[in-house]
């Protein structure tokens, strides 16, 4: 399994910024995937998870109606799509699979919660909102 995002920049606060992660190494379609954060200090955060298998998606509650997440599963590529950021953004994204549940529909918590568990084993990308 590899994972690899980019994406990350400095913004100001209420900028926009797209990350991208691009997996490979097991089947994209078959799970559920998402973006995990960790700032300074912190723990890691879930951020927001999608559906291989039926698009469905769950966000934090943090970050619902600042941010999208989308996939492309021909290309194996998830996407996060942030707006109106602000400094308590700043972090490092990682995007992670859940692999404990297989062809999950209509993700819920639990499933935000089985990305967070396995994240941050990849290189992640850094994403700093200046005020």
């Amino acid at each position: 399994v590899q994972l690899v995002e980019s994406g990350g920049d400095l913004v100001q606060a209420g900028g926009s910024v797209r990350l991208s992660c691009v997996a490979s190494g097991f089947a994209f379609g078959d799970y559920a995937i998402g973006w995990v954060r960790q700032a300074p200090g912190k723990q890691r955060e879930g951020v927001a998870c999608i559906s291989g298998m039926d698009g469905s998606t769950y966000y934090a509650t943090s970050v619902k109606g600042r941010v999208t997440i989308s996939s492309d599963n021909a290309k194996n590529v998830l996407y996060l799509e942030m707006s109106n950021l602000n400094p308590e953004d700043t972090a490092v994204y990682y995007c992670a699979a859940d692999f404990s549940a297989y062809r999950p529909r209509r993700l819920g918590r639990l499933n935000l919660v089985g990305v967070v568990e396995s994240a941050l084993r990849s290189q992640g990308t850094q994403v700093t909102v200046s005020s």
